[in-house]
């Protein structure tokens, strides 16, 4: 047995094998990124390095150590990993407490008990503040991995106390690299390198589910059509994309973000190959009837949404109605 290869990332790699060499290892880290860009991978990576029992640091994780074995299985007592709510995608309180219970046990074969949480930006205020006490007061014997989208919806009183580890998107070659190495031949998976916009979760998971394809050409025709849309139309779609959890609402304007960009590089004639090749007629169409400052526009808008307003407390359908009315309106439609 053996691990799946890690693709990109070779900073924060490399940062913590030599925090891990010298033995200087914090007790918590708070690893960003925008979704599906390898939080999870890298995090699983390095519990694994911290429990592997090759006595040599620079062969960990070996995968072939009894706790490797119990790693590479996915049931090894002193991993936890703790997941949103599929109903409200967000980190509960008593499931923060539950883990306090699990990690404040000695660990049961490994020098550590590794938590991950996921989507920790996403978790109840009473949840951040339960795992507070954790990290003013850490067991020796435990580390906490905490993956985010943003640091800006976690409390100060808690990114102080994590190491922060930023992920970026990866090179579109390690992304296409990625993807051969998975079975996708050269043009395909060229096309889902691009169409991923650095994204390696995003792409693997593009090439085997096909769904993923599927679902971001109805994200895609959404904008398409509010963009062509009226105001009123505009608001109805307000209305519905409020009713979805701010996980999967996060994924939907990522991606809305992506297209918008493409519209603000067309629009100024940039050398810069579109992320959305696959979308190139109406992109076309498009940047025909909207002007370089209204794409730019748009596409602050979303990202202000994105980056800030997702994170606060403010009404999501007022917020997302305030963002479409930022959106250029095309010609022959007229706002009413």
């Amino acid at each position: 047995m053996s691990y799946p290869k890690l693709y990109g990332h070779e900073t924060i790699v490399e940062f913590l094998r030599k925090r891990l060499v010298n033995n200087r290892h914090r007790h918590a880290y708070l690893i960003s990124g925008v979704p599906q860009i390898g939080k999870m991978a890298l995090a699983q990576r390095f519990a694994a390095t911290l429990q592997c029992e090759h006595e040599e640091m620079g062969e960990r994780p070996c995968g072939v150590c009894a706790s490797c074995h119990l790693l590479l299985g996915g049931n090894h007592p002193d991993l936890i990993i703790a997941r949103a709510d599929e109903k409200t995608g967000a980190i509960k309180i008593d499931a923060i407490r539950e883990l306090m219970r699990t990690i404040a046990l000695k660990p049961y074969s490994s020098p550590y008990r590794v938590a991950i949480l996921e989507n920790f930006d996403n978790a109840q205020d009473r949840a951040q503040d339960a795992l507070l006490k954790t990290l003013e007061e850490p067991p020796p014997h435990v580390v906490l991995l905490l993956l985010v989208s943003s640091p800006k919806s976690v409390l100060s009183t808690i990114t102080s106390r994590c190491q922060s580890l930023p992920l970026r998107p990866l090179p579109l070659e390690t992304v296409k690299q990625a993807l051969m190495d998975s079975g996708a031949d050269d043009q395909h998976a060229a096309l889902l390198a691009q169409l991923s916009a650095g994204r390696i979760g995003w792409a693997l998971g593009a090439l085997h589910q096909p769904e993923t394809l599927e679902h971001r050409t109805q994200i895609l025709e959404a904008l398409e059509n509010a963009l062509k849309g009226r105001l009123a139309e505009r608001f109805q779609l307000a209305e519905e994309l409020a009713k979805y959890d701010k996980v999967e609402l996060r994924l939907m304007l990522d991606i809305w973000q992506t297209y918008l960009r493409d519209l603000v590089l067309l629009a100024h004639r940039s050398p810069v190959l579109p992320c959305n090749l696959d979308r190139m007629p109406v992109l076309e169409e498009l940047v025909q009837q909207i002007s370089p400052d209204a794409a730019l526009k748009a596409l602050q808008a979303t990202h202000y949404l994105l980056e800030d307003t997702l994170y606060t407390n403010a009404n999501v359908r007022l917020a997302l109605e305030v963002m479409l009315m930022d959106y250029p309106v095309t010609p022959g439609k007229v706002r009413r």
